[in-house]
């Protein structure tokens, strides 16, 4: 939606609320990372992860996400060595190699061999690169497809793994999921549309159906290999074609030679992803269609992920390794991201205690609490102090210099768990005076705050006789 008040000249964006219907998303491993996912109807996109509406965009028409593909977007992989290579395309395993520096889309969806049956594709046909080789690429037909050369060439490296298939105008007994092993090239595992989760230890040369505990004819949502242990594997379904809406989670120590059921006290609701934390292994996150789900204790028991999460069909999850973000993919209230660094500290050896997250380094600018214009509004620095809490009560929040001299004193009422407080780098009137007797002066700032100076800091939480300390630089 666009509108104009000027008759035409200029022109301010209106696309809001955000409705996005996003199938997968995925991130690559650039300093300020990118986002990429496909949507319903909507085609492949990409944009920055600190993405904003301004007026800026509304105004000139640059929107920050740029368009990579059209029809259904379908799933997304970035090569980790280049990210301007991306695979990616629309509905029924029609794939492409794109070179985002302007060279032409190669089409490399696998065809069967002459005397053979076509191979069938999922409408969202799943699609990897190999961590071990960003050349090698596993595609899910009704067989596992590998190209050793970025998609050129393609050959089977599995019989069907599924039941086989049934006539309809949209296929079905394809592969639904795919996921290789970060501690073994070649330890492979598939699942399928109509309920079937195989594995190969020899890169395909040997698959073993190990599905055979699970309920019959669903749907594998998703299979995990796990990046903590080489045996373990997660595998999630759902009951969609059966309207059967139970939660279906499970957890193997063995290759998938014996489960257990990890649903726990999931509330009814079919289960889209779970993903594995990649520095805690106790730590998991599930995407359902009512919402995101936590679990610090590999699936003993779970948690809602946000309250200001929307009730809203999480069809995938991506982590950011570096910047610590988990990228959740709701098909109809578009992304949503989340620093989950906090989360990785906690375990059980901590849960009864107070428990701080690591703090980033803030560039400081004198601009701090002035208008950028006469109509323009304060610019007022902003980080987050985030903490978890064993118990609800009164927090005090203290802003030290590096020597332990007090600058800013805060208090407000904490809930038992996450919190997460906006602290604007504003310091007392008495605080701002530490300084007099240093080379660093502090000003009234416009709006009549103190500001932090570049230096180093400490803050400390406090909440009911416990307390947690973490420090962070203004550069």
């Amino acid at each position: 939606v666009n509108i104009s008040y000027d008759d035409g000249k200029t022109w301010i964006k209106n696309n809001a609320p955000a409705v996005g219907q996003f199938y997968s998303v995925n991130v690559d491993h650039e300093k300020k990372y990118n986002v990429y996912g496909g949507l319903q109807d909507n085609g492949v996109w990409v944009g920055p992860n600190d993405y904003e509406a301004n007026p800026g965009w509304m105004q000139e028409g640059k929107y920050p996400y740029e368009f990579l593909m059209g029809g259904d977007g379908m799933q997304v992989e970035i090569d980790n060595r280049n990210s301007n290579i991306v695979y990616t395309g629309f509905q029924f395993g029609n794939y492409y190699r794109l070179n985002r520096n302007g060279a032409a889309p190669v089409y490399i969806q696998p065809k069967h061999e002459l005397g053979d049956s076509p191979y069938r594709f999922n409408w969202q046909t799943p699609i990897l690169l190999s961590a071990h080789n960003q050349d090698i690429l596993y595609l899910g037909g009704n067989k596992l497809m590998r190209s050793m050369n970025q998609g050129d060439d393609w050959t089977a490296i599995s019989a069907d793994l599924t039941q086989g298939g049934k006539p309809g105008n949209v296929a079905y007994g394809t592969l639904s999921t795919i996921s290789e092993s970060s501690f073994q090239f070649g330890l492979l595992y598939t699942g399928s549309d109509d309920g079937l989760v195989y594995v190969s230890k020899d890169g395909g040369g040997n698959w073993t159906k190990i599905s055979n505990t699970f309920p019959k004819d669903l749907w594998v949502s998703r299979v995990i290999a796990s990046s903590h242990k080489k045996e373990r594997v997660y595998v999630a379904l759902n009951g969609y074609r059966w309207d059967d809406f139970k939660p279906y989670v499970y957890l193997s120590e063995n290759y998938g030679t014996t489960w257990k059921d990890i649903s726990s006290n999931l509330p009814t609701s079919s289960v889209n992803v779970i993903k594995e934390d990649p520095t805690n292994e106790n730590l998991l996150y599930l995407g359902t269609d009512n919402g995101a789900y936590v679990s610090f204790n590999r699936g003993e028991s779970w948690e809602v992920f946000s309250k200001d999460l929307p009730n809203v069909a999480v069809h995938d999850l991506v982590i950011q390794p570096e910047a610590k973000d988990l990228v959740l993919g709701t098909h109809g209230r578009s992304l949503y991201i989340a620093d989950i660094s906090l989360l990785q500290k906690l375990n059980e050896t901590n849960k009864n205690d107070l428990v701080i997250s690591d703090m980033e380094a803030i560039n400081f600018s004198p601009r701090w609490g002035s208008k950028w214009s006469t109509w323009g509004e304060v610019y007022e620095p902003k980080t987050k102090i985030q903490f978890y809490s064993p118990q609800a009560g009164k927090a005090t929040i203290t802003i030290k210099t590096e020597e332990g001299k007090e600058l800013q004193n805060i208090s407000f009422d904490a809930t038992n768990g996450v919190n997460i407080l906006d602290y604007y780098l504003s310091i007392s009137e008495k605080g701002s005076k530490v300084f007099d007797k240093t080379e660093t002066k502090v000003k009234q700032a416009e709006n009549g705050k103190y500001y932090l100076q570049k230096g180093k800091y400490k803050v400390t939480v406090s909440v009911n006789g416990k307390s947690a300390t973490s420090e962070f630089e203004v550069k």
